[in-house]
């Protein structure tokens, strides 16, 4: 029998942990930590150096003083703000509507707002781009049919193809405010007379503050450092995170995309904290014994709201379906006989980003679903003092930008003669950095997922002779195994489509799918960019089935368990 260390858990503070507990625990926070110093301080600190070195070696705040004295960089960060705002008050004011209507209304046909929500999240962002220009490009659908000369290209294109992106994260976090309000204050206005506007007015406009201030940052978040519109439909329209691709892609100016990437840096950090903030606020107050708001029809709020909300559901049904539909047109729109040539790709690498995407990919998803378990595992069996910080640093990726990351990766390990530069160029690195921009998402949702397990279940694996290894076997591992499968096929799934995050990693040799669509429409094949658009949505959609038969599986296996025969 081993020998016993006397220790504490905050289960059970007078409990002696043995040593094989003990350096599980310690293997358990040391590797999760370890992964996040060298893959996430550490290259956010050569890029806070890197912004505040001069040419000669020194530091100084010179690179910030000849940034900001540019000619054009006061219009860029203008842009990048008003591009940011706009989008953010379209998209939480549609948001709203769309999410007022599926939780307060009797719309029919949720089915078809609910999938228009679902597209923008199956895709690259610039898949919305693309099929706006094939709609209403200069050779577009409707310029080609109607004569009309209209110019997407700019501020308007780009500012319609980030509302579609940022839309669905708007309208899931304001579900959720909706979702958590209490009947029974309606129930006592009404009673007092009070009309449909003022209930809506003074009840539901105050208790959903909280999450329009969420939704408006996240939107802003979302939008201020998003590259794959920008840089297509973008045009003239100058906005920070093109302008930090330039410089240090087109230019090599690695000093100026330090700066760029830390101007980037600072309002993305500021809206995360008051969205955190704001989260907290609006769900935390949210009593157990509420009472959910029953859907009712009234017809004046009800027909034009639902008018708004069928007509922005087509419209992303018509913009992604367009893109799909173009995939198999010979020359757009020139020629609209059916075709496969599209898909016969062969510039740009051919598939083998694709298959580069689906490897980097899995490799993300199950990295991330170790590291992710691990450190959530150890956060729980530690004190208070010493978890919180844990948390705080787990979740602080959420703050960063992906072509922040990026670039911080490129300044970390493209060092030649060092071991962490043999990682550079390979898809290890590229997955590495997929899960480090994902890392706070799948963090939380570890966190969620590990406080459904009951801590009596512990107690009882370990009175009756367990240690750590069992009680992760029999108790923590058949409640986790549903989030672990989540967390894995959501990493998987946004690092299919993440394009800003490893703009600066790929290279002749090794590319990803969304960074082929790109410079498909960049080179003028438009189509085939289409065609490999729609391979990712393909393989993107396989994934999610894949997750609901793998989900409906554990739940059959479950209901089995507990009802034997």
């Amino acid at each position: 029998m081993g020998s016993r260390v006397i220790s504490h858990t905050p289960q059970n503070p007078g409990r002696p942990i043995a040593w094989e507990d003990r350096l599980l625990l310690a293997v358990s926070l040391v590797i999760p930590l370890t992964g996040l110093l060298l893959f996430f301080l550490y290259p956010l600190f050569l890029v806070a150096k890197r912004s505040v070195t001069v040419q000669d070696g020194r530091l100084g705040i010179d690179n910030y003083i000849n940034i900001l004295s540019m000619s054009n960089m006061t219009t860029v960060v203008s842009n990048s703000l008003i591009m940011s705002g706009t989008t953010t008050l379209l998209c939480v004011t549609l948001g709203f509507a769309i999410a007022f209507a599926l939780q307060r209304t009797t719309l029919k046909a949720r089915w078809f707002i609910r999938g228009a929500l679902l597209l923008p999240l199956l895709a690259p962002s610039l898949v919305q781009a693309l099929g706006l220009i094939f709609l209403f490009g200069r050779n577009g659908l409707v310029n080609q049919q109607t004569g009309w000369d209209l110019h997407i290209y700019g501020f308007w294109g780009l500012l319609i193809s980030n509302s579609l992106y940022a839309l669905p994260q708007a309208v899931m976090i304001l579900e959720a405010a909706l979702r958590h309000s209490d009947t029974r204050y309606y129930d006592a206005a009404q009673m007092m007379g009070a009309s449909h506007w003022q209930r809506f007015r003074d009840i539901t406009l105050p208790n959903a503050k909280f999450g329009l201030i969420s939704a408006a940052f996240v939107v802003f978040t979302v939008t201020i450092t998003d590259f794959g519109n920008a840089a297509v439909i973008g045009g003239n329209y100058r906005v920070l995170a093109t302008e930090i691709y330039s410089q240090v892609v087109g230019q090599m100016n690695f000093n100026v995309g330090a700066v760029i990437g830390m101007l980037l840096l600072l309002p993305t950090l500021v809206a995360v904290y008051i969205e955190r903030v704001s989260s907290q606020r609006q769900f935390g107050g949210h009593s157990e014994s509420a009472i959910p708001v029953s859907s009712t029809f009234v017809a004046k709020r009800d027909i034009p709201l639902g008018t708004l909300v069928y007509f922005s559901s087509f419209m992303v049904y018509a913009i992604v379906f367009t893109v799909v539909y173009a995939s198999f047109i010979r020359l757009w729109p020139y020629r609209l006989d059916l075709t496969l040539a599209n898909y016969n790709i062969s510039i740009a690498g051919g598939y083998a980003p694709l298959w580069t995407s689906l490897y980097v990919s899995l490799i993300a998803a199950a990295v991330g679903v170790i590291a992710l378990f691990s450190l959530v595992l150890a956060q729980r069996r530690l004190p208070r003092r010493w978890a919180k910080p844990i948390y705080l640093l787990a979740i602080l990726p959420v703050g960063v930008p992906g072509l922040v990351l990026g670039l911080s990766y490129v300044l970390s390990f493209n060092i030649s003669g060092s071991m962490l530069g043999m990682l550079y160029g390979s898809a290890l690195l590229i997955a590495l950095c997929n899960f480090y921009h994902f890392h706070s998402q799948g963090f939380l949702t570890m966190v969620t997922g590990m406080r459904s397990v009951p801590a009596s279940l512990e107690e009882t694996v370990t009175c009756m002779g367990g240690h750590s290894l069992h009680a992760l076997r029999d108790a923590i591992l058949p409640f986790m195994l549903p989030t672990l499968v989540a967390v894995f096929f959501f990493l998987f799934m946004r690092s299919m489509v993440t394009l800003s995050a490893v703009i600066f990693l790929i290279s002749p040799q090794l590319s990803v799918a969304a960074v082929s669509v790109m410079r498909l429409e960049q080179a003028g094949f438009t189509t085939q960019a289409a065609a490999f658009s729609v391979c990712i949505m393909a393989s993107v959609l396989v994934a999610m089935g894949l997750l609901k038969l793998v989900l409906h599986g554990i739940s059959k296996t479950r209901y089995a368990v507990k009802t034997p025969s």
